[in-house]
This record gives structure tokens, sequence and C-alpha cells, in this order.
């Protein structure tokens, strides 16, 4: 896989996965990160022929493929927060939310194996290499594993605005949980929607009906990690 761009490059060499080769262009080869061996030269032109994007900032490299992580074994701690993504196809999204999701110390991101976004170059990019440290793991039925996360003692939370969702900041987000975000337009599926524990909906005071996926994404995790008391033990 070729990753792009300064941020997903310097994550890709610090993370665990392993990287072949970095190009650079001559100015970006002068970033101290690089380090002073590893680094080819190339133009502009070559590395966006490498990266198929133009948007690489000078620099990319090859990389092994990425690890998807186990879903199971993300609740494993008793308060770990994880965010289950219900067909969120947008590649931008997906890399937002998983920056969100690294930031306010998620313990991963689950998303479906069909339907969905992976974790391709471009999710790298708009992550700014995030995915490089929260790991992301994959499921068959997302209803069906929500089912097996209420069976280990986590609570689901599915953002919806319906009449009976209630307000964001009402729920006990203390212990395991699973913040439920549903695709871009048509929002969570009935299924999923009722292997929901609660529906949380956040307040549209404007004319828009509705966030994109990603900021509801940032706002209900900053509640989730603010009023589950995980703030107490350090930031």
């Amino acid at each position: 896989m070729i990753v792009y761009g300064r941020n997903p490059v310097r994550e890709a060499i610090r993370g665990p996965r392993t990287v072949s080769v970095v190009w650079a262009t001559e100015h970006a080869a002068r970033e101290p990160w690089l380090g002073p061996a590893g680094v080819e030269r190339a133009t502009a032109a070559e590395i966006e022929r490498l990266a198929g994007s133009a948007d690489h900032q000078g620099v990319c490299a090859e990389v092994s493929e990425y690890g998807y992580a186990a879903a199971d074994e993300l609740l494993e701690a008793a308060d770990a927060v994880v965010v289950a993504l219900d067909q969120v196809q947008d590649p931008r999204n997906l890399g937002a939310i998983c920056r969100v999701a690294e930031c306010s110390g998620a313990a991963g991101v689950v998303i479906g194996e069909r339907r969905a976004a992976q974790v391709t170059a471009a999710v790298c990019r708009a992550s700014a290499g995030a995915v490089e440290h929260v790991p992301v793991a994959r499921v068959r039925n997302l209803a069906d594993w929500l089912a097996s996360a209420k069976g280990s003692g986590a609570w689901a939370f599915g953002a919806a605005p319906v009449p009976d969702a209630i307000r964001y900041d009402q729920p006990d987000y203390s212990g395991r949980t699973v913040l439920v975000l549903g695709g871009e337009g048509r929002g969570l599926r009935p299924r999923v929607a009722a292997a929901c524990d609660e529906l949380v909906k956040l307040p549209m005071r404007g004319r828009i009906g509705s966030l994109n996926v990603s900021a509801a994404a940032a706002v209900l995790l900053y509640e989730i990690l603010h009023s589950g008391r995980r703030l107490d033990k350090g930031t």
C-alpha cells in the first residue's frame, strides 16, 4: 500500500506497519522526522503518480497492508469506548472519525466488511495518520456484533435524530460504551437502531437538519469522555 502526505507517512513510520521505502521531494526530504537515510528523492510529478493523488505534500511511502484488529478485543477494558459505523462509505468521513477516535482515547472503531469504506490510502490521509494508532476492526454483521458487545456488558448508544431519542447529554456513559453512527444520508438502518440500548440526538438549532457524521462523532465522543468521568484519568 502507498500512503501519502506528511502526517500519514510520519505516523506510518512511528506505527506498527513495515515501511519499505519513502519517496520525497528535495524540499520535503529536509523534514527531520524522515531521518538521514532510507529516503529516495523524487519529483512532485513522480510522487503524484505513485500516490495517485495530488494531495501528497511532497512525500509518500510504500507500507505493509493495514492490519485490522479483532472486534471482540476492543471492549476488554472496563471503561472502553468503541465507535461502530453503520455503512459509512465516504473515506474522508471514516478518516476523520478515526482521527477523533484516536484523539479522544477510544479503544477502536468497528466497520462493516461490505458497503462501507475500508482503510485505504485516502482514509490514512484524511485521518492524518491516526489509523496507525487506533485499532480498526471489521465485522460481517454490525447488528449481530452489537448484540455480542452488549452480552459482554457494553451499552450501545445509537445516534439518530428521531422523536423518541433522548438528548445526547442525558445517558450514563460510564463503563463499556459503544457509540453507533449511521451512514451518510440514511443514518442507522432499522435493525442496527433496534440493537442499540438507547438512541441519542444532538439539538439542531440552525436551519440545517443534521451534522456531518464525523462532526457528530466528535461532539458525542467528547461528551462520553466528559460525562463518563474518563477525563479524571488524565488528558
